[in-house]
C-alpha cells in the first residue's frame, strides 16, 4: 500500500482547507499543514505533519544531519535539482529521518529513479505531486515506484482517483465455481487485449457475461506445437463482456483502447495495473461456459480455441477441453453496477 499525503494549497480560504481535509479523511493518511492550520485537523482521523512538536510527524529543518537527535516520526523536505541533492536524501536516511519529501522541479523521472534505487528500505521516499498524473508517474517510476506521494490540492476534485493509485497491488477474493455446461454457439465478435506487460502462468483478466460473476481468463503463456506463446495477450471474449478494471470498476471489452489501464489478476487474487497496447476485434467461433457457485449460475462466452484457458486453483484448462464438473476461478460480488461502479444494494438480474 502506497502512502497518500495531502498538502493544502496556501492560497485557498480556511473554509476550503477544512473542506479538503474532511474530503481526504479515510483516503489520505497524512495532512502536511502549517502551524496555523493544525487546528483544522482537530477531530479528524488524519495524521498531521508540520514543523510543530505537537504534530504526529515532525518536519525538521533542511539542515538536519548525521549526529543530530531526530524524533522517531520525522520528515525533511528536499528540493532535488542535481546529484548533490540526491546525496542529501541518503544523508537524511543515515541520520535516522523516516520520511524524505522530495520535490523535483526540473527533471522528474531520472532523479526519482536514482533515489528509489539508492534509498530503498533506508527511508520512506515521498514525491511531491501537483496532480493525479504526476502522482501516478512517481508511483510507477523504476517499476517499484516511490513509497508515496504528497499531493498539493486546492479543490475537492483534485483528490478524485487518488485512492486507486494507492491501492495498486491489493488482493481480490476468488472462489471456485463448478462447470455445469459447455456449449458451442457459433461465431461472434471477440476481443483480444494485447497488453504492455509480460504475464505469468496463472495471470490474466477477469471477464464475464455478468458483472457479479467474472471468470479469470489466463494470458496465452503456454507453449504448444502450433504457435509461440503470447504472454502479453488475453483473449478475453465478446465485445459485450464485462472486465474488472483498476479501481475495481467494470468496463465493457468494446470500450478498451490503446493506452488505457487494465487490471491483471493472478490465481492467488494478487492484482497489478497494466496498459492496453492494442485491441483486436475479429469474428471467431465462440463457446459458452456456465458455472454454479453457491446455487447461483454465472456464465461467460469465449473464443473456441485451444489457446484460450480458464484458471483454477492449481492449473488452467483450455476451453476446448473444458467439461462439466471441472472447477474454475471466479470473482463473485453482490449488487449491480451503475456505469461500472458497484451499487451493493441494487437488485439487478443478468442472465
Amino acid at each position: 500500500m502506497k502512502e497518500l499525503w495531502l498538502r493544502l494549497d496556501p492560497n485557498i480560504t480556511q473554509a476550503k482547507k477544512k473542506e479538503l481535509l474532511e474530503k481526504a479523511e479515510g483516503h489520505f493518511s497524512v495532512a502536511v499543514l502549517s502551524p496555523e492550520d493544525l487546528p483544522l485537523a482537530s477531530g479528524l482521523k488524519l495524521k498531521t505533519a508540520s514543523t510543530e512538536e505537537r504534530s504526529d510527524i515532525r518536519i525538521l529543518s533542511t539542515r538536519t544531519g548525521v549526529g543530530d537527535v531526530v524524533p522517531k516520526n520525522s520528515a525533511v523536505e528536499v528540493v532535488v535539482k542535481d546529484g548533490s541533492d540526491e546525496q542529501r536524501v541518503l544523508q537524511l536516511a543515515e541520520a535516522g529521518v523516516r520520511y524524505a519529501l522530495v520535490k523535483c522541479p526540473n527533471w522528474k523521472i531520472i532523479p526519482l529513479e536514482n533515489l528509489i534505487a539508492r534509498t530503498r528500505n533506508k527511508i520512506s521516499l515521498l514525491a511531491d505531486a501537483a496532480n493525479k498524473n504526476e502522482a501516478q508517474v512517481a508511483l510507477q517510476t523504476l517499476e517499484l515506484g516511490v513509497d508515496g506521494v504528497v499531493l498539493t490540492a486546492a479543490l475537492p476534485k483534485d483528490l478524485e482517483g487518488m485512492t486507486e493509485l494507492s491501492t495498486h497491488g491489493d488482493n481480490l477474493s476468488l472462489i471456485g465455481g463448478k462447470v455445469v455446461d459447455v456449449k458451442q454457439i457459433g461465431p461472434g465478435a471477440r476481443v483480444c487485449i494485447d497488453t504492455c506487460e509480460l504475464l505469468e502462468p496463472g495471470e490474466g483478466m477477469l471477464v464475464g457475461s455478468q458483472s457479479s460473476g467474472l471468470f479469470l481468463v489466463e494470458a496465452e503463456v503456454h507453449r504448444n506445437p502450433h504457435v509461440e506463446p503470447r504472454p502479453f495477450r488475453v483473449n478475453a471474449g465478446p465485445v459485450s463482456s464485462y472486465t474488472l478494471a483498476p479501481g475495481f470498476k467494470t468496463r465493457y471489452l468494446s470500450e478498451l483502447k490503446a493506452g488505457e489501464e487494465i487490471l491483471i489478476v493472478s490465481r492467488a487474487g494478487a492484482t497489478r495495473t497494466g496498459h492496453v497496447g492494442r485491441v483486436k476485434i475479429e469474428r471467431r467461433p465462440m463457446i459458452l461456459v456456465v458455472t454454479e457457485v453457491k446455487d447461483h449460475t454465472f456464465s461467460t462466452i469465449l473464443q473456441n480455441a485451444e489457446t484460450v484457458r480458464l484458471v483454477s486453483n492449481v492449473a488452467s484448462t483450455s476451453v476446448s477441453e473444458l467439461k462439466a464438473g471441472d472447477e474454475v476461478l471466479l470473482r463473485i460480488e453482490e449488487g449491480g453496477r451503475h456505469f461500472g461502479t458497484l451499487v451493493a444494494d441494487e437488485m439487478v438480474i443478468e442472465r
